[in-house]
């Protein structure tokens, strides 16, 4: 009788921790680490299974506060923000067309720097109610940022000449600070080796000029780079190098101007 009752008494505890521990651990979900850039989409994943969530009401919250996005039976943020961070008013979107197979994502479109944090996505009215803990980082990155007091304007690009060795071309950066790194690239992205940069600085500003020579007919990139600032800016310009000893590579090169000259001779002679 006492080993009985010993053998369902310990049966008691058993049950019992596994109940404390499921109710412990289920509203426990794994952390999902994700890093994107800024301006680059962010999609938040949340599951609810294969059941619909279309009736359903799931929120999503960053750092536990702030009110990111909630869907509550066919109601959401999207035609009804009244308490939706206004951080995230216009950014953040779900999947409408799969409410049906379970899908609460949402996308933060663009993301900002500032986006950066941690996000739940809550099912308040169901256990487990949490189904996703993301910790999003959104990182900076280099673009063009005019905006930004002592970014760099557009390179200014010129084509000099043709040499034997190939064509002479031309990168002037003005008015930038920090003072930024120059560089010429083609269209794969392969840094073209170039002379010294010749650099000056006035009023607090520098001015940059950085030539190269380049030998294949390719697009050709003079690049900006003040990373400081997170700030890059270019010009691409086409780059018409004519075959040695191929006479018509030439006239590719000098088109405009040998149609200058045939629209003159045929306005004297006819």
């Amino acid at each position: 009788m006492d080993d009985h009752v010993t053998r369902t008494t310990m049966e008691l505890l058993l049950v019992l921790l596994f109940v404390c521990f499921v109710s412990t651990t289920a509203d426990e979900s794994a952390v999902i680490n994700m890093v994107v850039r800024e301006g680059d989409d962010a999609v938040l994943s949340c599951s609810f299974g294969s059941r619909s969530t279309e009736l359903e009401l799931f929120d999503w919250k960053k750092d536990g506060q702030k009110e990111v996005f909630m869907y509550d039976r066919g109601t959401h943020y999207n035609n009804n923000p009244t308490n939706q961070d206004p951080d995230f008013r216009g950014r953040v979107f779900h999947f409408a067309q799969q409410l049906d197979v379970g899908n609460a994502s949402v996308v933060i479109r663009p993301t900002k720097v500032t986006d950066s944090g941690s996000y739940t996505c809550d099912f308040p009215f169901h256990q487990p109610s949490r189904r996703s803990h993301i910790v999003l980082v959104v990182g900076e990155w280099l673009k063009n940022r005019p905006d930004i007091s002592g970014a760099s304007p557009e390179p200014i690009v010129k084509i000099l000449a043709e040499t034997d060795k190939g064509v002479q071309v031309h990168c002037a950066v003005k008015g930038a600070f920090p003072k930024p790194v120059v560089q010429w690239k083609d269209r794969a992205g392969n840094i073209v080796p170039a002379e010294e940069p010749q650099v000056s600085e006035r009023r607090g500003s520098y001015d940059v000029i950085l030539q190269t020579t380049v030998t294949k007919t390719d697009y050709y990139q003079c690049v900006a780079t003040q990373k400081e600032i997170k700030h890059r800016v270019y010009t691409e310009t086409l780059v018409l190098v004519p075959v040695p000893g191929n006479r018509s590579g030439w006239i590719v090169v000098d088109f405009w101007r040998g149609f200058c000259l045939l629209f003159f001779w045929l306005f004297f002679w006819l």
